[in-house]
């Protein structure tokens, strides 16, 4: 015999869960005699008996407990197959709100989030840019991308990279100046410098100019990035930026190396209760594989854009 039909191993399987020809035509949809017919018929072609006959039951054989085991692989290798088939056809619909600030969107996210378009069609994108952090749990939002060192407690997600910081001035300015040869920091220090707001004293970088330069010496405060990077392109003064922005400035030049003490982490960031959501998980996955494709610009190795 070259082969066992499939339809054996379902018989013999349903024999032996119900120990009995009536409980295996039951669960076969066929009738008794059919059964027996098609088992007397099976042993006779194997040349064995797969069940004993006693007052209690149908009992397995050796050679029937084999059959049997067998029968039991295949229904568990066809369901989890089924499930898979069912994993793939759920394709992620719907709205997906994610929320992020201005300076990311214009000069790190907007190619993620077409990259995602593409691949996702289906998913609407709603983007909200505030600074502040929005209440996830409360569908604010469903995925925040943030620069932080201390993304809050109650949210899951990953760590790209770190966000690198350098001080910088206007090219202009600074014509003697190449990347890789800088001035000396202590003679910086007589410069007018701009910086952010006290609100944003927290900000590492922001922290730096506020220790090191003379009140006197800060010539504007402004609580955005974006508008600080216009001021020191204005030449309103030198100061700290982020290298993914200011390296794709070409009226900028750095003054500096970038500063570790400066970086801040680049998260994604979702509710534990979201991240198991087919659209949120496809846009996490895909994110973090678009910005890693980013990581020199955002670390400022490369100045550059991908």
């Amino acid at each position: 015999m070259n082969s066992i039909p499939w339809d054996d191993f379902r018989l013999v399987k349903a024999i032996a869960d119900t120990k009995s020809l009536t409980g295996a035509a039951a669960a076969l949809n066929v009738n008794h005699s059919t059964v027996f017919r098609r088992l007397t018929d099976l042993e006779k072609r194997l040349g064995t008996v797969l069940f004993e006959r006693h007052r209690s039951g149908y009992a397995l054989t050796p050679a029937g407990d084999e059959m049997a085991q067998l029968a039991a692989r295949m229904d568990d290798d066809v369901e989890a197959f089924a499930l898979k088939l069912a994993g793939q056809s759920l394709i992620p619909t719907g709205e997906l709100r994610v929320t992020t600030n201005d300076t990311l969107l214009v000069y790190l996210l907007m190619p993620v989030f077409a990259a995602f378009r593409r691949a996702y069609p289906t998913i609407n994108l709603d983007i909200v840019l505030t600074n502040q952090t929005l209440n996830l749990s409360k569908r604010d939002a469903d995925i925040a991308i943030r620069a932080t060192d201390s993304p809050p407690e109650t949210l899951v997600g990953r760590r790209i990279c770190g966000l690198n910081w350098a001080i910088y001035g206007r090219k202009s300015d600074y014509p003697e100046v190449t990347n890789g040869t800088y001035p000396d920091l202590d003679s910086l220090a007589a410069k007018l410098w701009v910086s952010l707001g006290d609100q944003l004293g927290h900000i590492r970088a922001v922290r730096y100019v506020h220790e090191r330069v003379p009140e006197g010496q800060i010539a504007i405060k402004i609580n955005t990035v974006l508008g600080l990077t216009e001021a020191v392109e204005e030449g309103i003064g030198i100061g700290p930026l982020p290298c993914l922005i200011a390296d794709q400035r070409p009226t900028l030049v750095r003054l500096s190396d970038p500063n570790p003490d400066f970086a801040t982490g680049l998260w994604l960031l979702t509710h534990p209760d979201l991240k198991s959501s087919p659209r949120v998980r496809a846009f996490l996955d895909l994110a973090a594989t678009e910005l890693m494709k980013r990581r020199a610009l955002i670390e400022g190795t490369r100045t550059t854009p991908v």
